[in-house]
């Protein structure tokens, strides 16, 4: 089924601890931690030492996305400091295979991130190597953007794509996922949303992941009685 991945880069930092305690509580599957290097996005947020502290704090699991220009250096930190998920761009990464094997080999999930611009083509290769693709919804960097809507019909294409050629892989999106939006992704075939805004801007975060777990497993159940 569907899973919500709360992103804790739209959380007050002040009391982080207590944001993903509260998400954790209201039946949120997944904390999502986005990686910046101001660099590769012009943006800087967090490193290991702070995934190191949520580590503390929640069972869920991290699902760490590295939006920076030398991914291989940090993978091993990140693991080790209790990221279950790490995802890289394939924009950033030269030697893409090698890379996804080095994050198996630390004992994480691997994934791979395309930005809107970027053709699926250039999973060709490497899908059957990972095990969710994250589509980028918005152009990474910031929180708070608008959904970029010809994105859906790419969603839509890697769904057939995975069916066609038999493979598990799961489809992760970020960027502007709403409640307006979720029935059209999850019936597109987008099976993890992560939801910044729409959930940390609440003035009740527990009620806004509450709502939004009930559209998309509503959505999916009708997505599967269609199929």
């Amino acid at each position: 089924m569907v899973q919500i991945a709360p992103s804790i880069l739209a959380a007050d930092f002040a009391d982080l601890g207590g944001a993903i305690r509260l998400v954790e509580s209201a039946g949120a599957e997944v904390i999502h931690v986005d990686v910046m290097d101001g660099h590769f996005v012009p943006n800087i947020t967090m490193g290991p030492p702070v995934v190191a502290s949520i580590r503390k704090v929640t069972s869920l699991p991290l699902d760490v996305h590295l939006m920076i220009e030398d991914p291989d250096a940090y993978i091993q930190p990140f693991a080790d400091a209790g990221a279950d998920w790490i995802s890289v761009h394939v924009e950033t990464c030269p030697h893409l295979d090698r890379t996804l094997q080095l994050i198996r080999s630390c004992g994480a999930k691997p994934g791979v991130v395309l930005n809107p611009a970027t053709s699926l083509s250039t999973l060709d290769e490497a899908l059957r190597l990972v095990e969710y693709v994250l589509i980028m919804t918005v152009n990474p960097g910031f929180g708070g953007q608008r959904f970029l809507p010809y994105t859906l019909e790419k969603v839509q294409r890697l769904r057939k794509v995975i069916q066609h050629k038999a493979l598990s892989a799961r489809i992760e999106v970020d960027g502007g996922v709403s409640l307006e939006n979720v029935p059209d992704l999850v019936r597109s075939g987008a099976n993890i949303l992560v939801v910044g805004s729409q959930v940390f801007g609440d003035p009740d975060p527990a009620a806004a992941v509450k709502k939004l777990k009930a559209l998309a497993e509503r959505c999916a159940v009708d997505s599967h009685s269609l199929a």
